[in-house]
């Protein structure tokens, strides 16, 4: 049963029988034969069919919700069982928004160096992926924004706000100035974060609430493109000030506090809220509370 539910919530989210049972490593017609006979099981039609995949049934969308959380409480009790025959061991899976990725070695880091048999992944993706991927249990955890847009049934451990700041070269436009306004970032020649990103949102609307758009001549969804154009002295950006300290030019680059206004966004660690938690991610929450703290005592 527990296989078939799993085979299940890859066909949701794949939404086509080839490349869910690509993903899973199995043939197609053992993926089907698999539904159907979830399907005999519980005695509904769980999958719109046609030619090709047409989406869940009524009853197929409420057992997903079943599925997801037997599935889970599955591998939970697993990793519970192995957990305690060889101490913590196994695989982390983590996604994060790019204004967030300088941050996770605090984390993975001392998290490694008390538990050497976890190994990590790490994946770039906006906050709405970030949410997808942990309901349909692709990762275990995420760094995201914990304000501004809804983030559904999880368990969160804030770890710093973000302050947005002007980063321009240190001979490109505004060097001279210690603070700018937003009206006036809104003058020079931008490159930002694809409008996919919430980052971008929360940084259109700051530029709304002072009656100007901005129209960026360059667009990335990695922070590393848009610094090394800002290296250029062509465009200038707009990121938090721990995102820019840490690509280590700070020789090159002059960081501009940007007010009125001068807002701040909280950002930390998620989890799909579950009780009880895997080991792992139950001491991948202890050791962000930890970080916390010490973000609060500096």
């Amino acid at each position: 049963m527990i296989d078939k539910l799993e085979y299940f919530i890859a066909l949701a989210r794949e939404r086509h029988f080839a490349r869910a049972a690509d993903e899973l490593g199995i043939s197609q017609p053992t993926l089907s034969a698999a539904i159907r006979q979830l399907e005999d099981q519980l005695g509904v039609v769980l999958v719109n069919r046609g030619s090709r995949f047409q989406g869940l049934t009524p009853e197929g969308q409420r057992v997903l919700e079943w599925a997801r959380r037997i599935v889970g409480d599955a591998r939970t009790m697993r990793e519970e069982m192995r957990a305690a025959r060889k101490g913590l061991s196994g695989h982390i899976r983590l996604a994060a928004i790019p204004t967030t990725l300088a941050m996770v070695p605090r984390i993975t880091a001392p998290f490694q160096e008390k538990h050497p048999d976890v190994t990590f992944s790490v994946l770039s993706a906006n906050s709405l992926q970030i949410l997808s991927l942990l309901e349909n249990l692709e990762i275990d955890a995420g760094l995201t924004y914990l304000e501004n847009e809804p983030l559904g049934r999880v368990t969160s451990v804030p770890l710093h706000a973000e302050h947005y700041h002007l980063i321009t070269a240190k001979n490109g436009p505004l060097a001279d100035r210690e603070s700018v306004t937003w009206k006036e970032v809104a003058d020079v020649r931008l490159c930002l974060l694809t409008s996919d990103m919430q980052n971008r949102r929360i940084i259109n609307r700051h530029f709304a609430e002072v009656g100007v758009t901005v129209q960026p001549t360059l667009e990335s969804n990695s922070t590393i493109v848009l610094f090394s154009h800002v290296r250029t002295g062509r465009w200038c950006s707009i990121m938090p000030r721990n995102v820019a300290l840490s690509f280590g030019f700070h020789d090159e680059i002059k960081i501009v506090s940007i007010v009125d206004p001068a807002p701040h966004h909280l950002v930390g660690l998620v989890a799909t809220h579950r009780e009880p938690f895997t080991p792992l991610v139950s001491a991948l929450l202890h050791e962000a509370r930890i970080l916390a703290e010490r973000e609060l005592d500096q």
